[in-house]
């Protein structure tokens, strides 16, 4: 995703966006009602206008009749700017005036009219007038208005003002937004970076604080908080786990060692000497379960990062191939190992080669099946190869398989599906793959090899690889 598409889908602009539309709305709202009461006024103005022209007209009515009406008609209609009259007979035919036509019937319905209007030469004109009529004795008709034209261009300022306004304030909305956006995004991407670290096992990282006050700083307050009383409970439970398993381990091995030194006494007999290797045995089971537990979680504290290097996977995957090539061939097993050259990557080289070797060892107990009449011989495939800057290692055999229902329990420590328990092994070696993957950012995958089991590892290469 692009950084504006990053800063397009953030919340902070999203509001801005949305207190942009509300602003937009509210001033329209009243730029409307500014326009409206602006219009409002210029009526009154024209009619207080038209109202003091009937007034001297009526005055001159009353001094000289029709033939003074029609000489102060004919004098003010001549002079510039002048208002609009039209003085007409009892046929409706024009006396005296300004105006040469008016739609039919305007001027035989007295009262407030707004009309378009046409001026003596103009043909097809647009005008348009607020007047009113008055019926005069005789039959005769007066019309005094005045033109719009003065209104007509203030809602045309008004109309622009508000779409230029408009035009600004979305410009201006929309940088302020992204603005806020950037701002915000640039602080919670620095706590996504933290987030990270610490999600990659990196316990001692705490949430960047910008000193504000603000709501993010509160948060990033309390998360730091939480992950302190976390990284506090994690150190005393895994603090816990190693004195377990180093004061277990310790007990282990010297009663391994007594049931040594007691079997090679001559003295022992032959049930002696059996039950004393039974002990070994399952001593060297107990062992090794508490040495992947303590593998794990060394795993997952992210202790083997200081003595990570950068190291070959395919070589270290070949070598592990190469130490299991005996059992395979005693198991009658079709192998076949492919590893592109140059897959460098930076991590702990005990840890991932004991992982490649869990995978082939589960690959080889459960994942063969005798061949017999109708069943092909069994096969397992090791492959370490270059897939967009990620080496990607897997193992697939061609066994009974694990369906799609159990990959993401197999994972998890001391899960075991076999029933019967008839094969060695404790049920912690995917829970050692997938500790390990995670503390090289890498993952673990189950998937169906159709049929058989098949395990994909994928890890970051190396940067200058």
């Amino acid at each position: 995703m692009t950084a504006f598409g990053k800063l397009f889908r953030t919340t902070a602009f999203k509001l801005s966006l949305v207190y942009l539309v509300i602003f937009g709305f509210g001033s329209a709202v009243v730029l409307l009602a500014v326009g409206w009461n602006v219009e409002k006024l210029v009526d009154e103005q024209i009619s207080q206008t038209i109202d003091a022209e009937i007034k001297g007209l009526s005055e001159q009515y009353a001094q000289g009749r029709l033939p003074r009406l029609l000489q102060v008609i004919q004098l003010r209609s001549n002079q510039p700017g002048s208002s609009l009259y039209l003085l007409t007979d009892q046929a409706g035919q024009p006396l005296a005036g300004n105006i040469a036509a008016l739609p039919p019937r305007v001027i035989d319905h007295p009262g407030a009219v707004e009309t378009s209007y046409q001026r003596p030469g103009e043909f097809k004109a647009n005008n348009r007038a607020l007047a009113r009529v008055f019926a005069l004795p005789g039959g005769f008709h007066l019309l005094v208005g005045r033109d719009l034209a003065d209104r007509q261009s203030l809602e045309t300022i008004l109309a622009r003002t508000y779409l230029t306004s408009l035009i600004a304030l979305t410009a201006i909305g929309a940088l302020g937004g992204l603005i806020v956006a950037r701002r915000v995004l640039r602080r919670v991407d620095a706590m996504n970076a933290t987030a990270s670290s610490i999600m990659a096992g990196d316990l001692t990282q705490r949430l960047p604080q910008a000193g504000t006050g603000d709501e993010l700083d509160r948060l990033a307050i309390n998360l730091n908080s939480m992950i302190e009383r976390i990284g506090e409970l994690m150190i005393g439970m895994r603090e816990v786990s190693d004195n377990i398993a180093h004061d277990l381990r310790t007990p282990l091995t010297r009663l391994r060692n007594h049931a040594e030194s007691a079997l090679a006494e001559d003295a022992a007999g032959p049930a002696q000497t059996l039950a004393l290797e039974r002990v070994i045995i399952e001593s060297d089971g107990l062992i090794a379960t508490f040495n992947a537990l303590l593998l794990i979680a060394r795993a997952e504290a992210g202790e083997a990062r200081d003595s990570m290097t950068n190291f070959d996977v395919a070589e270290a995957t070949r070598a592990s191939a190469e130490l299991y090539e005996p059992l395979m061939e005693e198991a009658g097993v079709e192998w076949q190992v492919t590893a592109s050259d140059n897959l460098i990557v930076h991590g702990s080289r005990e840890l991932l080669g004991q992982v490649i070797a869990n995978l082939i060892d589960n690959a080889l107990k459960y994942g063969v099946s005798p061949a017999g009449e109708g069943r092909p011989k069994p096969r397992i495939t090791i492959s370490a190869e270059r897939d967009n800057g990620r080496a990607k290692l897997a193992i697939a055999d061609h066994g009974p398989g694990i369906s799609a229902a159990d990959h993401a329990r197999v994972v998890q420590r001391f899960v075991r599906l076999e029933g019967s328990r008839s094969q060695k092994g404790s049920g912690l070696g995917l829970a050692l793959a997938v500790a390990v993957a995670r503390l090289h950012g890498g993952t673990l995958t189950l998937s169906d090899n159709q049929p058989g089991l098949k395990i994909t590892l994928e890890l970051p290469l190396a940067k200058s690889f």
